[in-house]
């Protein structure tokens, strides 16, 4: 790599539909918010000549025209696909954010992508949530480079990132992770610092200048020297360590040389099977150049050295009942399998779907089966329907470029699919088939709303419904024990983009409020109580009188009703009505409103009377018992405890301890994850870990991950107890 002579194809790169799944290469951008992984995108795609050197697109727009809330909040906040052309191969680079609220957008990137690029700040180093990242990678095999970029800052050293980037991703083995150029620095300014102007490729030996904007090639000096043997020895033993050819490390140490090609191809190799990660050196173009430092090296790689889409196994897939299906990987010809992997809206064209095909060819006017996919539990419908396909299109920042089919391995847009949402399987109508989803993080962050105004309230629903098709990670959840409307998001700035998406895209304002736990109450004695129901108005009456005890049963039992009557004194056809009443009554709780459980009620005598007694007398003596019995008795507030398990690292595994035990947690043990890791497994009351979710990032510095699901419900301690009465009444 860097031995090639290279022209960008200007104004006519715009990266139409690819002829063959060999000239498509797929490549997410992985790293911390702030990493630079947008401003990579724009130098790669001025370099490719997708943009001009003001940033702008032949068309008009420039590739950051995504999305306003991203120019508001001065982050990304979703995926985006820009593609560009590079000597004859279509690069579909999909930008993901790096803020964790946002990771269900990197894995939908993840899942549409073939090869991995990391991008690390020589200036802010490598996090622990892009570690997590790359190990998801290496689970999986992906392929991957990294890149570092921010090195014209004060403090910036190539070679100490490097290192850095060796422990961090190496693993057992750091030559595995090694740089293919060095960074060259000029004079030194003013300041003392020398910015970088040029890389030195260690196997080519050559000189790549880009201080005058444009890359040029020449020869290295003898100062560089020194500088390039260290590096390329052990490059080169990196390269061959990783080689197919297991006779070639005996042939080297004996003191044969190995040919450039040779290293290259194996080079290329390497990194196509994910065994080798080079590391390499970015930056933007300055004001009036057009070529951004190392972006040329760069697409090299991506376009020789990381695999196309034919290499990549394609997810499992099945009929819709469940039955395994075999497909060819990556075959144009062969029966469609496509995916949305994202769904956006625009206020003007509508839905936009962004698909990825695994296999077969997509076309316009195409008629396809929508299968998927598994979420009801977070307000996603499955769907079983057939939609069809309008106009495809390539985005290139909000212009959409229309296209006339998509082949497998090879990303486009679908407008106005009205029915498929993120992670939904297209497929042939006549052949419907059902991708396996990709796993999705759960979102633990509650966001309790209600509409601001009647106009808001008339809107609500139907805002919240696009909103979660656009989001998988995001669960609309209608509480029925507390009768709120709660968005489970991945954190705050998740619920943020949620809250502006509502107003600025559908037009819907909401207020938030405190979101409240699914209390209980129980009796924590044996009572006793009388129903007495008798009124006499004139004409038909009503006459109705119970008497019941109540007593405790352990948690879990629900309600228990009992009938001990004897003689007759309530009639056979009212003791139906009797527990009718009193259930409905437990259903609306005694003391402070939430519903009763884990009692038996035990009807034991009453009254009734031949004319005036009815059903509906004997349901109200019913509940009245069961509150009179309440008033005598102690009633214990019953909170839900869930089942917690924290995954963290070592380092940390004290702090989050301490911190469960202060939410008044219990630690039930701790066991050896993976390597350096540890699960903490605990019983925490849910009202304690309403932002567990933010709370746990703070502590771990976002290396932390953690479940839960509900356990039971247990007696609150009585000083909690009275605070929430004493919430409860100031709220009412």
């Amino acid at each position: 790599m860097g031995d090639k002579a290279h022209t960008h194809p200007g104004a006519a790169g715009r990266a139409q539909a690819a002829g063959h799944p060999t000239s498509v290469r797929n490549v997410v951008l992985v790293g911390h918010s702030g990493s630079g992984k947008t401003t990579l995108v724009e130098a790669l795609a001025l370099t490719a000549g997708a943009v001009n050197r003001a940033g702008r697109v032949e068309d008009g727009g420039t590739l950051s025209d995504y999305d306003e809330i991203e120019h508001r909040q001065q982050r990304s906040v979703q995926l985006s696909l820009v593609p560009v052309e590079w000597d004859g191969i279509k690069v579909n680079l999909l930008d993901t954010p790096g803020y964790a609220d946002f990771v269900g957008e990197l894995r939908a990137g993840l899942r549409a992508a073939d090869a991995a690029l990391f991008v690390v700040s020589a200036s802010d180093g490598v996090d622990g949530s892009t570690r997590m990242v790359w190990d998801e990678c290496a689970a999986v095999g992906m392929p991957r480079a990294i890149v570092v970029t921010h090195l014209e800052a004060a403090r910036a050293d190539f070679e100490e990132m490097t290192r850095i980037c060796a422990e961090a991703f190496g693993g057992d083995d750091p030559d595995a992770v090694l740089p293919l150029y060095l960074p060259l620095r000029g004079p030194e300014g003013p300041d003392g610092h020398a910015p970088v102007t040029g890389l030195i490729g260690l196997l080519t030996q050559k000189l790549f200048d880009y201080s005058t904007g444009e890359r040029k090639e020449s020869e290295p000096g003898e100062e560089q020297s020194p500088l390039l043997e260290e590096a390329r020895g052990r490059l080169i033993e990196g390269i061959i360590a990783e080689s197919e050819d297991e006779t070639l490390m005996d042939r080297y140490l004996g003191g044969e040389q190995v040919d450039v090609k040779t290293l290259i191809e194996d080079l290329e190799r390497a990194v196509a099977r994910g065994v080798f990660f080079p590391v390499l050196a970015a930056a933007p173009a300055a004001e009036g150049a057009r070529q951004g430092l190392g972006t040329v090296e760069l697409l090299e790689l991506i376009t020789r050295g990381f695999p196309t889409p034919l290499e990549h196994g394609t997810p499992r897939v099945t009929t819709v009942d469940g039955r395994p299906r075999e497909l060819k990987p990556c075959d144009p010809d062969a029966p469609l399998v496509a995916e949305v992997v994202k769904t956006s809206s625009d206020p003007y064209v509508g839905r936009i779907s962004l698909i990825r095909v695994f296999s077969g060819t997509l076309r316009a006017d195409q008629t396809v089966h929508v299968s998927g996919h598994g979420l009801a539990d977070r307000g996603h419908e499955d769907h079983d329907v057939d939609e069809r396909i309008g106009a495809l299109t390539t985005p290139f920042g909000k212009q959409q470029r229309p296209v006339s089919h998509v082949i497998a391995g090879d990303l486009a847009c679908v407008a106005k699919l009205s029915r498929a949402e993120t992670g939904d399987t297209l497929s042939a109508k006549d052949d419907p088939l059902l991708m396996e989803p990709w796993e999705m993080p759960d979102p633990l962050l509650p966001l309790a709303i209600r509409a601001h105004s009647k106009p808001d309230e008339d809107k609500l629903s139907q805002g919240l419904a696009r909103l979660v098709a656009e989001d998988p990670t995001m669960r609309l959840e209608q509480n029925q024990d507390t009768h709120q409307v709660v968005l489970w998001c991945l954190g705050e700035a998740h619920a943020d983009v949620a809250l502006e998406r509502l107003r600025s895209r559908y037009g819907v304002q909401v207020d938030v409020v405190p979101h409240r736990v699914a209390l209980r109450e129980t009796f924590g004695s044996k009572a006793a109580g009388r129903g007495r129901h008798v009124k006499q108005s004139g004409g038909h009456g009503q006459f109705a009188i119970c008497e019941i005890e109540v007593e405790p049963l352990p948690g879990g039992s629900g309600i228990e009703f009992v009938d001990k009557v004897v003689g007759g004194a309530v009639p056979r056809q009212f003791i139906p009505s009797v527990e009718k009443g009193v259930r409905a009554q437990a259903a609306k709780g005694v003391a402070a409103g939430h519903p009763l459980i884990d009692v038996r009620v035990t009807l034991l005598d009453g009254k009734a009377h031949s004319v005036d007694s009815s059903d509906a007398a004997f349901q109200t003596a019913g509940a009245l018992a069961l509150r009179e019995a309440a008033s005598d008795a102690k009633i214990h507030l019953l909170e839900p405890v869930a089942e917690v398990s924290v995954l963290v690292g070592d380092d940390y595994v004290g702090t989050v301890m301490s911190d469960l035990s202060g939410r008044r947690g219990r630690v039930l043990g701790t066991e050896q994850s993976a390597a350096g890791r540890t699960l903490i497994r605990a019983e925490v009351p849910e009202i304690e870990i309403g932002r567990y979710s933010v709370d746990l990032r703070s502590l771990s510095h976002g290396t932390a991950r953690f479940s839960r699901r509900y356990a039971r419900h247990e007696p609150m301690p009585p000083q909690v107890a009275e605070r929430v009465r004493e919430e409860a009444r100031a709220a009412s």
